[in-house]
């Protein structure tokens, strides 16, 4: 018996949140459809209309379309349909209805997703039980040891994950399966939608190496655009660089890594548990907010992003020790600020009055699009011995500046 090679999984849904809602309305398979935006006025008459109608008789008239929107929103994510006109992930409604007016808008139903997504990562398990959890619509899949998954190099367990998923969800998946995560990543875009890719190792130049080197996942715009400066376009064109040169120019930990990546060199293993780093909640707002005029409004908004996290908390069973704040600006830019306490805590009170006073050191003269607070350091409750809820905050050490903003605000929020 020859001896098994390492297989890594990479499987993402294909357009997930939009192929759940073809699922409630069949009808409009094969329409441009986009998932985004809060819920409106003719959505709850579609609401209306479902208590009297099968989910799937609803006429295609009943439905908003893009065209003329107005508003804040921003796309979850498309159809395929929609994605030809140029529409695609964080694009504004507003710019998406002039790229294409006739599509068919839905606001987001996360719990709908959530739904879909634990049902989909169950039947992954029972057929592979070596799984990580990388998000709603994605995970890593160790196949290297599961019957079947060194069948044409793990094409024969893709396809059967594939077809179970399918069958029993009524969703679509591509699946890329190659030696590591960093190429099976890049294999499960190579045949979307419903598409299965098999990388070897000795595959990497034929495969691999054209790619830009965009499609490494890692490679953000500003490291592509300066290696683009460079003159390297693609991977092979990385690959060609030695690793002396690469941390000459990108510094020691990301030149090697660059180094590795072009030459498809990853060991990370399938990780089935993981910490979070940060619990957060943030909101963008329908319109641009004043810290002043808008008082009201965004203080309840405040509080209940910070009792939402502190909900989270609670139910995950974290505490931890910094709390933040995120501000988003009308012209979009964005400042965080946090502060680090003594004790750890999972306690609203504590969160809302430490997050205020990381809000007190930034400026608030310019309207604000979006808010968020996270907690971040965080630990098990259980692991922490002894940790007091309403412990008393320490001073907040502030610079000059900090302490003219604050007074300045005079306790806006």
């Amino acid at each position: 018996m020859s001896e098994k090679i390492r297989r890594i999984a990479h499987l993402d849904m294909d357009a997930f949140y939009a192929s759940v809602e073809l699922l409630r309305y069949p009808q409009l398979q094969g329409l441009p459809v986009v998932i985004g935006g809060a819920r409106r006025a003719e959505d709850e008459t579609l609401r209306q209309l479902q208590e009297h109608n099968s989910l799937a008789r609803i006429a295609l008239d009943a439905f908003p379309r893009l065209q003329g929107y107005t508003g804040r929103g921003v796309v979850t994510t498309a159809t395929y349909a929609a994605r030809q006109f140029g529409v695609g992930s964080a694009l504004g409604l507003m710019k998406a209805a002039k790229l294409c007016p006739q599509a068919i808008l839905l606001p987001v139903d996360f719990a709908e997703y959530r739904k879909y997504s634990r049902a989909f990562k169950t039947i992954v398990t029972d057929i592979a039980p070596l799984m990580e959890d990388r998000g709603v619509d994605e995970v890593y899949i160790d196949f290297t040891d599961v019957p079947g998954g060194q069948r044409e190099g793990g094409r024969v367990l893709a396809r059967l994950i594939q077809k179970t998923i399918f069958e029993q969800t009524g969703l679509t998946c591509s699946i890329g399966v190659a030696p590591n995560k960093l190429l099976a990543k890049m294999a499960s875009e190579f045949n979307k939608p419903k598409g299965i890719a098999v990388v070897f190792e000795e595959d990497l130049q034929s495969k691999i190496w054209p790619l830009a080197c965009r499609k490494i996942n890692g490679i953000g715009p500003k490291t592509d655009v300066k290696l683009q400066g460079m003159g390297i376009q693609t991977i092979g064109e990385l690959a060609q660089k030695t690793v002396d040169w690469l941390i000459d120019h990108f510094g020691q930990k990301t030149g090697a890594w660059l180094f590795d990546a072009a030459h498809g060199r990853d060991q990370r293993p399938v990780v089935l548990e993981s910490e979070p780093v940060s619990i957060s909640r943030e909101t963008t707002f329908e319109r641009d907010l004043h810290a002043v005029r808008d008082k009201a409004a965004l203080g309840a908004i405040f509080t209940r992003l910070c009792q939402q996290v502190a909900s989270d908390l609670a139910a995950k069973g974290y505490v931890g020790k910094t709390i933040g704040i995120k501000l988003r600006y009308e012209d979009f830019k964005s400042v965080t600020r946090d502060q680090t306490l003594d004790d750890y805590t999972a306690d609203f009170a504590v969160i809302r009055q430490t997050a205020g006073l990381c809000l007190k050191r930034v400026p608030l003269a310019q309207r604000l699009r979006l808010l968020g607070v996270r907690v971040a350091t965080l630990v098990k409750a259980e692991q922490v011995q002894e940790f007091i809820t309403n412990q008393p905050l320490a001073p907040v050490k502030q610079t000059q500046s900090a302490i003219d903003i604050e007074a300045r605000n005079n306790q806006l929020f």
